[in-house]
């Protein structure tokens, strides 16, 4: 028996309440189970009961034994002397107030059924399964689950934004600047996100306004910032941007991250960090009061539009600075505008809209609902497991589902563990 299935037993009810009595024969009828509270104190707050036909109104402490109540030394807390009812599983000891009035106890152990315990034992079984319900999984009904895949996109999208919140604070809530850390981060992939993301904020996001008419000074900018002009080179190219950061570096005051923070290994050509820190040179040079068009833009077509472009003439022929290549136009693929919209875009609409106060979120969730499903482990163990995803909006959820319910064991916050352990 564990506290956390009490808890939930508690909160849902999922016991019979026929005859209901605490420990000393007195007969309880629960109003309200009150509010789970997530900080010090009581397990639920606020709650209503009627023992021995007396109302009662304050709060409930939960625990496996009877006397963990002394072992947590409640007794000497005045946070507990608002508790009308001790819920336990085993009592062996009564408790009181200050005051020496004994607390009422209810066991629970003789009020649960066989049937909710064999199903809480079985999800929760030693059987090293991917996820504790994957044998039955593919049964919830699915009007439960399409719910439940609703609010956990939502509440992926609550993360991304409050990160997004903090970064926000930190600019004086200047979503341009914002915006462009942002999508360089998301430029720089899983092996080069945080060196571009220290690149992109080493420097106040004004400099790319005033000088975004000028490709090649942009170019300069952002290799140079990331600290891959540093070294010496042959190339014409390579030095006539080092020369001009030379400059821009003396006129702005700005100091680059530290050489060697980006990586080219593992990554395929395409990926290389000179194509795409060329290409968002490219992108902000193309457009201007960038963050304004996202907030307007709804469809998908038009995302599609606004990000296909290509690299500066020189990376047409190249991957690296020091050697040429077969000439070819490498332009940004819907893929990895889809990654953007996914990672940036959506969150940053979600986070701009809850702002202004509207409760209208459809037009932010109606875009990851135009994307086309992610391909990665996690969603092709869910759908060997006969849970198909269509759309990125289902993707996302699932991942959600995965990293903060089943890896961390949260299967009685879920909605799919709730109806497991329930039916």
């Amino acid at each position: 028996m564990k506290e956390n299935l009490l808890h939930f037993v508690w909160k849902l009810k999922l016991f019979s309440t026929t005859n209901l009595q605490t420990t000393n024969g007195e007969i309880i009828e629960i109003i309200s189970t009150g509010t789970a509270n997530m900080n010090t104190g009581p397990d639920f707050l606020n709650a209503k009961l009627v023992i021995s036909n007396q109302l009662w109104a304050g709060n409930v402490e939960i625990h496996l034994n009877s006397s963990d109540w002394y072992a947590h030394n409640h007794e000497n807390d005045e946070n507990y002397d608002s508790v009308i009812l001790h819920v336990v599983w085993e009592h062996s000891v009564d408790v009181f107030r200050k005051t020496n009035q004994p607390i009422a106890t209810l066991a629970l152990k003789n009020y649960i059924s066989k049937e909710l315990l064999n199903n809480y034992q079985q999800l929760f079984s030693k059987n090293k399964n991917w996820i504790n319900c994957e044998k039955d999984i593919a049964s919830i009904d699915s009007f439960i689950l399409t719910n439940w895949i609703e609010r956990l996109y939502v509440e992926r999208l609550e993360n991304k934004s409050a990160q997004i919140h903090n970064m926000l604070t930190k600019l004086n809530n200047n979503w341009e600047a914002a915006l462009f850390v942002l999508l360089a981060k998301n430029f720089g992939l899983k092996i080069n996100a945080e060196a571009f993301m220290n690149f992109a904020s080493s420097f106040d996001f004004s400099i790319v306004r005033k000088i975004s008419n000028n490709l090649e000074q942009l170019e300069a900018l952002f290799f140079g910032q990331a600290g891959m002009l540093s070294n010496e080179s042959e190339s014409e190219y390579f030095n006539k941007l080092k020369k001009e950061y030379n400059f821009l570096k003396v006129k702005f005051q700005m100091t680059p991250i530290s050489n060697g923070q980006v990586q080219f290994f593992r990554l395929r050509p395409n990926n290389f960090p000179t194509i795409r820190l060329s290409q968002l040179a490219m992108f902000y040079h193309q457009h201007q009061n960038l963050f304004s068009k996202i907030v307007e833009t709804e469809q998908i077509e038009e995302f599609y539009a606004l990000f296909y472009l290509a690299t500066s003439t020189f990376w047409e022929t190249h991957y690296t600075f020091e050697t040429a290549s077969k000439k070819s136009v490498k332009k940004i693929t819907k893929p990895f505008i889809d990654l953007l919209l996914i990672n940036t875009i959506v969150p940053m609409k979600f986070l701009y809209l809850k702002n202004l106060g509207t409760n209208d979120l459809s037009s932010a969730l109606t875009i990851i609902a135009q994307i086309k499903p992610e391909k990665n482990e996690i969603i092709s163990k869910f759908s060997e497991l006969n849970i198909k995803s269509n759309t990125a909006f289902e993707t996302q959820a699932l991942l959600q589902l995965k990293n903060e319910y089943c890896n961390k064991q949260l299967c009685l916050n879920c909605a799919i563990g709730k109806e497991l352990i329930k039916n």
